[in-house]
C-alpha cells in the first residue's frame, strides 16, 4: 500500500468556467489554466501519481503541449488511472478538500464524488470530497483563487500466477 498527496491552485477570473471535480458550477468567476483548470482533479492526479512514484501531472500532461489546451481534466484522470493500472495499482480511497470562499460547493459534492468514482472505476464510498472557506483569509478568502488538497491510498495487487511460475521455475518444478 502506498500513500500520495496532491495540491493544486488556480486563479479565478471573469468570463471563465468554474469546473471543480468534473462539475461545472455556476458562478461569476471561473478558474484560469491551460486545461479546464479543474483544481480538484489536478490535486487528485498528483496524489495518485505521487503514491506510485510516477512523477507529477506536469510531467505527463505538460501545459506546454497544445493537445492539452482546454482539455477536460476528467480525461487526464482517466489516463492517469490507466497508467496506474498498467503498473498494477488500484485505488483504495481518496480524501480531498477544496478551499474556496464563493460559491458554496456543498450542493455539488455528491456529483463530484460520483464523477470521480466513475472515472476511477471505484465505489463512491471510496471518494471523499469536502469544501471549506478560508474565513476570508488569503487568496481564496479574497476570491482571487481556489485550491485543493488530496490524499490517496493505492495498493499494488500481487499477480499470483507469474509469481508462482517464477518460484516453480527457480525450484526446477
Amino acid at each position: 500500500m502506498r500513500v500520495g498527496f496532491g495540491y493544486d491552485v488556480h486563479q479565478l477570473g471573469e468570463n471563465e468556467d468554474l469546473i471543480i471535480g468534473g462539475v461545472k458550477i455556476p458562478h461569476t468567476k471561473g478558474t484560469i489554466g491551460h486545461s479546464d483548470a479543474d483544481v480538484l482533479i489536478h490535486a487528485i492526479i498528483d496524489a495518485l501519481l505521487g503514491a506510485a512514484a510516477m512523477k507529477d501531472i506536469g510531467y505527463w500532461f505538460s501545459d506546454k503541449d497544445q493537445k492539452y489546451k482546454g482539455i477536460d481534466s476528467i480525461i487526464l484522470l482517466k489516463e492517469t488511472m490507466t497508467k496506474l493500472k498498467d503498473e498494477g495499482y488500484s485505488v483504495v480511497n481518496i480524501d480531498s478538500t477544496i478551499a474556496i470562499q464563493k460559491p458554496k460547493i456543498k450542493p455539488y459534492i455528491d456529483q463530484m464524488r460520483s464523477k470521480i468514482a466513475d472515472t476511477l472505476n471505484v465505489k463512491v464510498n471510496k471518494v471523499s470530497v469536502k469544501a471549506t472557506t478560508t474565513e476570508m483569509l488569503g487568496f481564496e478568502g479574497r476570491e482571487e483563487g481556489v485550491s485543493a488538497y488530496a490524499v490517496c491510498l493505492i495498493e499494488k495487487k500481487i499477480r499470483l500466477k507469474p509469481l508462482i511460475k517464477r518460484i516453480l521455475h527457480k525450484l526446477n518444478i
